[in-house]
Order: C-alpha cells, then structure tokens, then sequence
C-alpha cells in the first residue's frame, strides 16, 4: 500500500473549480452579447421585422439624462445609472430590493443595420431603440411572368 500525502486544499480547489464552471453556465449570456461589470442589468426584449430591429429595454426610475445609447464597431452599447433617492435616508427603509447604481449591456448588431438612422425614445420607463435596416438588404419580392 503505497503512502499519499494528504492535502485538505485539494478537495477545496475541486469544490471551488466545480462552483465556477456551474456558475459560468448559469450566468452565460447568448450568442452576440457582451456582459460588462455592474450591480445589475436592465432586462430587454429583442425582435424584428423587415423593416426594423427594435430592442426594447426597462429602465424605470431613471432620468433620461443618466441613459447613454451608443453604437461604436457594430456594437450597441447601453450604460446608465439609477441614482438612489436622498430625501429617504437608508436607515429609514425597510426593505430595498431594487437595484441602483451603474449598469452596461452590450449587444452585436448585424451589418444589415443602416446606423445612421437608429432612433432611440423612452416612454414609461420603457427604453425603444429602433435599429432600422438598410434597403439593400430588406427582402424584394419579384414578380414572375406567365405566358
């Protein structure tokens, strides 16, 4: 019987290994989105037609002047910031369950998008960002003769 040294660090290490790859699948994002560091993420809903991509994203409580769009190598980027409320000091609360501070997503635009003519709008607490596409690549329909 051969003598193995013990390390108790070695289970500790496998336990720890084991953690991050479950978290890595849980916190994974999809294909073409970038997650920066934040305390929190503003949740989007993304679809499209012909026409548009809209990406349509809840940011209720914060001042439009805090929300900053940009577009830069075919990534939209959104940072912001929801700014805790200082007439109510913090011993007052009772509970605090939403999220304040910074936040940043990131997401890949296709290369059918037109950038130039992105329009963003905020209404209710509901940021719309139309991404309109541009007309080469919209679908033609094409007429066939019969004879």
């Amino acid at each position: 019987m051969a003598i193995v040294k013990y390390s108790p660090f070695r289970d500790l290490r496998n336990l720890q290994e084991q953690m991050n790859r479950l978290l890595d699948l849980a916190w994974s994002r999809e294909g073409g989105e970038e997650l920066r560091e934040g305390a929190w993420q503003p949740p989007v809903d993304i679809f499209e037609d012909e026409n548009f991509v809209v990406i349509k994203a809840e940011l209720p409580g914060i001042d439009q002047k805090d929300i900053e769009v940009r577009i830069e190598d075919n990534t939209l980027t959104l940072r912001g910031e929801r700014k805790h409320e200082e007439e109510v000091r913090k011993e007052n609360y009772h509970r605090i369950e939403r999220y304040y501070g910074g936040f940043q997503r990131s997401f890949s635009l296709p290369h059918t998008i037109d950038q130039e003519k992105v329009k963003a709008t905020c209404d209710k607490g509901v940021l719309t960002i139309t991404l309109p596409k541009r007309e080469e690549t919209k679908p033609k329909q094409i007429n066939v003769e019969v004879k």
